[in-house]
């Protein structure tokens, strides 16, 4: 969610319907977990059935990331507490998942510490450039990343055949195209923000040399 100007009273309510939203993804987080746990041990059929209502569930909560942030922007409800939670939940159900099909050996090591890394360099280097007063718009390659990896991760959950698609071998296939995108797309983000950043030391330093 990004910040519009609108009244004071409305950028610090905390119960509004992207932010109920938002709280809703969230409390689907430890749901998805817990189906993850079962379909790692139960029978067969009845692990083919939890992975699919994870994936079911997972997907539910993917669409409220969308449309808490267009409701937010469109409706100009942004507050303070759904900036605040709104990536959390982001990343509470992404790396849970993540974390639970490496658990559940559907997804390689080295995948989930990539996208995880990824991830955290992101959230680090945005919260700098808020500091110091630069916006730096998501590239293309990153989008492509999040459709990737949002595809790849239901498709993992439920792990089978469906009809004449095979959703293993789809799955894993996305999961590294998702990877590789994820490097590309910080590394453009970087040398972007990098850019950015050396325009406004340079503005600040020419400040402080006038009289």
């Amino acid at each position: 969610m990004e910040h519009h100007t609108q009244d004071n009273a409305t950028y610090w309510q905390v119960d509004n319907l992207p932010n109920r939203l938002t709280f809703f993804r969230l409390c689907l987080v430890p749901v998805v977990v817990i189906l993850l746990i079962f379909s790692r041990y139960e029978a067969p059929s009845q692990r083919h059935l939890f992975g699919l209502l994870a994936a079911a569930l997972f997907i539910i909560a993917s669409i409220t990331d969308y449309f808490d942030g267009h409701i937010a922007r469109k409706k100009k409800l942004v507050t303070i507490f759904g900036s605040f939670l709104d990536p959390i939940a982001d990343k509470f159900l992404v790396v849970s998942s993540l974390i639970m099909l490496l658990a559940l050996q559907r997804i390689s090591d080295w995948a989930v510490i990539v996208l995880v890394l990824r991830e955290m360099y992101m959230m680090s280097l945005r919260l700098f450039a808020i500091t110091e007063g630069v916006s730096v718009p998501v590239n293309d390659l990153g989008k492509w990343k999040t459709v990737c990896q949002m595809t790849a991760m239901p498709m993992l959950m439920i792990y089978q055949k469906w009809w004449i698609f095979d959703l293993r071998l789809i799955g894993t296939l996305l999961i590294y195209l998702a990877c590789l995108l994820s490097i590309l797309s910080s590394l453009v983000y970087s040398l972007k923000l990098l850019k950015k950043l050396q325009i406004v030391w340079k503005e600040k330093i020419q400040a402080r040399k006038r009289p």
